[in-house]
């Protein structure tokens, strides 16, 4: 991952690269006297073709919002996003990388219309993005996305409600998938759901992956889940990104101190290993993103916290073969 530079070439590698994206947002706290929130700040990493980047974090840390932010559903207050090589702005690129890039949301109760039927909830993009010629045509597409993500077709008539959590997640999979993107941001995709349902969902994006060539950006709290997706990990909090390494290095070997009281709080299926696994509980709250602290956002919960922590922010830096890490004590 490149340092801060004045240009940045992309590398044909990556189908996503995100370059110091910040995302703030005015809030009024006064009489006449507005605060920046700053909900995503200096945030950077690349998204290999085919790959499942893993996005976690405690609620409020930013997740959901880099995720909006790099659909351009938010407008960045700054930074980059790099698609395919091409850097998006507003414009026709924009409108060509939206039918490229589409999004699943986290709550499939409120993201369905529920005046559409099925079939015109799936066919939005078609229609949109002018994707079919005919009638025909369009009525096919439906019957092959929703085949796709094993719904029936025969419910194609039907309206949201009539459906369970899982079935009505399928509907909003199967209209991410209608304009044929190559990049999914999947924003707690699972977490409204039942663990027996969630099971479902999660081989279905891994089958949906392999047959489709996609690209993930998964996000989400529950670090057991986006261990078993995901080939790579990253840690947000406050804002921040604080470590990023493959999956199972994160597991075994976290480095910053955040991520090691994330994974001592995963749940053991062994007894005798769960009573060994020491749990690290952490002190206090977490701040207000109004009111971040100085230097290392985490150091006010951190039992390490150094001098040096309260001076600086930490730099965002790779520290082995793929493993970054923004801690002055690694």
């Amino acid at each position: 991952m490149e340092q801060r530079q004045d240009r940045f070439s992309p590398d044909p590698r990556y189908l996503v690269q995100v370059r110091h994206l910040k995302q703030y947002f005015p809030i009024n706290t006064g009489f006449l006297k507005t605060t920046m929130l700053k909900a995503v700040d200096d945030v950077s990493f690349d998204i290999k073709k085919g790959e499942t980047l893993g996005l976690v974090g405690e609620s409020g840390c930013g997740k959901t919002t880099v995720g909006r932010t790099m659909l351009y559903l938010y407008k960045p207050t700054a930074g980059e996003i790099w698609f395919d090589g091409q850097k998006i702005v507003p414009g026709p690129a924009l409108t060509q990388f939206r039918r490229r890039a589409q999004l699943v949301f986290q709550d499939p109760y409120s993201s369905l219309n529920p005046r559409m039927t099925v079939a015109d909830i799936v066919a939005e993009p078609l229609d949109v993005h002018k994707l079919c010629a005919g009638k025909a045509e369009r009525e096919a597409r439906i019957r092959e996305l929703m085949g796709l993500v094993g719904l029936n077709t025969e419910h194609a008539t039907r309206y949201a409600h009539e459906f369970s959590g899982g079935q009505r997640q399928r509907i909003g999979i199967a209209r991410a998938l209608a304009s044929n993107p190559e990049f999914i941001v999947c924003d707690e995709p699972v977490s409204a759901l039942d663990v027996s349902i969630q099971a479902q969902v999660i081989n279905m994006l891994e089958d949906l992956q392999s047959r489709l060539g996609l690209t993930y950006l998964f996000i989400a709290h529950d670090m057991s889940v986006v261990k078993h997706i995901s080939q790579r990990i990253a840690v947000m909090y406050l804002g921040h990104m604080v470590e990023l390494a493959p999956a199972n290095e994160l597991h075994h070997h976290p480095l910053h101190p955040y991520t090691t009281s994330l994974m001592s709080a995963v749940p053991i299926p062994d007894p005798r290993e769960s009573r060994r696994q020491k749990r690290i509980v952490l002190e206090g709250d977490v701040p207000s993103p109004l009111k971040v602290p100085s230097g290392c956002p985490f150091r006010t919960r951190c039992s390490r916290a150094a001098k040096a922590c309260a001076e600086n922010a930490p730099e965002f830096r790779e520290v082995s073969p793929g493993h970054y890490v923004a801690c002055h004590l690694v």
